[in-house]
């Protein structure tokens, strides 16, 4: 197995993240039409755009697949992980995230916590003397754990692929991809346990201990008056914390059924959907696919509330084992949700649950 142990690496793949300063591209090596192994590598410089600049290095590792076989598995792997991400896109496209250079050498970020201050005075000259209070902080940790998923070639198969015309079979690739978005998803929701290292824990919108929660009434075909005075509720419980919005409302799959039924039985011109979607400050109403049973959640999209933390985007790296008879792959990421409290406990997270 490789690891690193002591600051030393231990093993081929930890040694070779040691030498390329955890650069995950070190692991990605392809093969030039010139037949020479190559790899592509963050130079640490970015363009007049803000974007990083890249550069092909000539690498003494041997590469098995071309540049097109790595296209090909990237492809597939983002396309298969997309449509599992949908509370992490939302942050996403929000701007909600935090991209930390070379996550993948760092193992926890460190941030505070700050309290409010008292109000400010009124008086007719402004000689009254005010409050000279200054703000408390609290440090806290955030863990930059990996999330991955293994899938396996054996030289053989890529020989024969490439031997036939044929492109590879990407399947198990899709399926690890798939399986890591699913991970990322649910460790937003919170619908996987808590992970804890380094004397911080990451934890997702529903079992957030400083979340505000609700209870709800189950829903029904004939109470959908009752739901949207309950998510009116929810707003409120976020208001009377300090937080006022803009909100995203994430429902399970349970409530699916009748988010599409008409609002009114009498008017028929609008679904539940809409009608929540009506609602001030609310500027989206989506089904999260991994939401255990009736779940409605609602989440102020902004920075001091939530936002994802992006070590690493997904990448999948490649080895080799068994005398380079088999070449072993690892669809990862680093994206972690940090969840926001300020120095009080408040935050615009509610929970609402039957």
């Amino acid at each position: 197995m490789n690891f690193i142990l002591n600051g030393q690496a231990q093993g081929n793949v930890a040694s070779v993240l040691m030498a390329n300063n955890f650069d995950a591209n070190a692991l990605r090596p392809y093969q030039g039409r010139d037949g020479r192994s190559y790899i592509t590598v963050n130079t640490g410089r970015v363009d007049k755009d803000g974007k990083p600049i890249y550069q092909a290095l000539v690498t003494n590792a041997v590469a098995t697949l071309r540049k097109d076989d790595w296209v090909q598995l990237d492809t597939a792997i983002i396309k298969a992980a997309k449509p599992r991400l949908t509370a992490v896109a939302d942050l996403r496209a929000a701007g909600l995230q935090y991209v930390i250079p070379n996550g993948l050498g760092k193992t926890v970020l460190e941030h505070e916590a700050m309290s409010d201050i008292g109000d400010a005075s009124i008086s007719m000259d402004g000689l009254r003397e005010g409050d000279s209070d200054r703000p408390q902080f609290e440090l806290t940790a955030l863990p930059l754990p990996i999330v991955h998923k293994d899938f396996q070639f054996s030289a053989r198969q890529v020989m024969a692929s490439r031997n036939g015309g044929s492109p590879l079979d990407t399947t198990n690739a899709e399926l690890a991809g798939r399986k890591v978005a699913e991970e990322v998803e649910k460790l937003l929701l919170g619908e996987v346990n808590t992970y804890t290292y380094g004397g911080g824990t990451v934890y997702g919108y529903t079992n957030f201990t400083d979340r505000l929660t609700h209870t709800l009434t189950a829903p029904a075909s004939d109470n959908h008056a009752t739901t949207v005075a309950q998510v009116l509720a929810m707003r409120k419980k976020s208001i009377d914390a300090g937080y006022y919005g803009p909100w995203a409302l994430y429902y399970s799959p349970g409530w699916s059924v009748y988010m599409d039924e008409d609002y009114s039985t009498s008017k028929g011109d609008n679904t539940m959907r809409q009608r929540l979607a009506a609602i001030d400050g609310i500027t989206a109403v989506k089904q999260a696919d991994y939401l255990s049973d009736t779940t409605l959640l609602l989440v102020q999209m902004t920075s001091d509330v939530a936002r994802m933390v992006i070590g690493m985007d997904l990448t999948t790296v490649q080895w080799e084992s068994h005398g380079g008879m088999q070449l072993n792959f690892k669809v990862m990421c680093i994206m972690v949700p940090q969840l926001r409290s300020d120095y009080n406990d408040a935050t615009g997270i509610v929970h609402g649950s039957v």
